[in-house]
């Protein structure tokens, strides 16, 4: 399958070449054109179409147009182009909406590189199956697609490790400035060794980062925050 064809709409310059970053830090996409605008993302579209679009990341809060006006108005010309809201829209009322015009992912801002990451790897998969020639052959091929794009995708955590920990861990990492393994533990209710262990598995699933802290007498202290 060839590269996914990537439209970028986003009105804050350095959002827009944020996302622009994050989309072609995944293998399998390329970012075919930026626009600030609803009205610059519509003809940036009809530019293209002899290349068409595969994915629009569409910013809903616009100076010029709602984004669920451009995904109106994209249907209204009989635009199947796919969408992908990142948003900070948390309205549900907006929600409802984006699903009845066929928005396949809605990402709510601010999200780390990681979440982005799935979505795309999600849409991705999605695509791959449903542009397959041929005949669906059962329900379950049709109800596995609309699970690899809708749903989380079913994992299993290595032995010892449970969901309610790794969401405490996780819930418990910090921003940009990172947490030490003790620092973690004592906010999840863990002890050290639990951490570091829930820690480094999110370091191997790429769910976060490792970094060593300076500063401090001896040895630099390892720590973590979220990728």
């Amino acid at each position: 399958m060839t590269d996914i064809r990537v439209l970028v709409v986003e009105d804050e310059p350095l959002l827009a070449e944020a996302h622009r970053a994050y989309t072609e830090r995944v293998p399998g996409f390329v970012v075919v054109g930026v626009a600030h605008t609803g009205r610059e993302a519509m003809a940036a579209l009809r530019q293209r179409a002899e290349h068409p679009v595969d994915l629009v990341l569409l910013d809903f809060r616009l100076p010029d147009l709602h984004g669920l006006e451009v995904c109106r108005a994209l249907r209204a010309a009989g635009s199947a182009v796919d969408v992908l809201a990142v948003t900070s829209a948390r309205d549900l009322a907006v929600v409802r909406t984006a699903v009845s015009l066929g928005v396949t992912h809605y990402l709510l801002k601010p999200f780390t590189f990681a979440a982005f990451r799935d979505k795309l790897h999600r849409y991705a998969e999605y695509r791959r199956q449903v542009l397959a020639d041929g005949e669906v052959a059962a329900q379950h091929e049709v109800d596995r697609m609309f699970a690899t794009l809708r749903g989380p995708a079913a994992h299993t955590l290595p032995k010892g490790l449970d969901e309610q920990t790794l969401r405490a861990v996780l819930g418990s990492l910090g921003g940009d400035a990172g947490r030490s393994a003790s620092e973690v533990a004592g906010l999840a209710g863990i002890s050290r060794v639990t951490a570091r262990r829930y820690l480094e598995y999110l370091v191997a699933a790429e769910r976060a980062v490792r970094a060593p802290r300076y500063g401090t007498p001896g040895r630099p202290e390892v720590e973590y925050r979220p990728a």
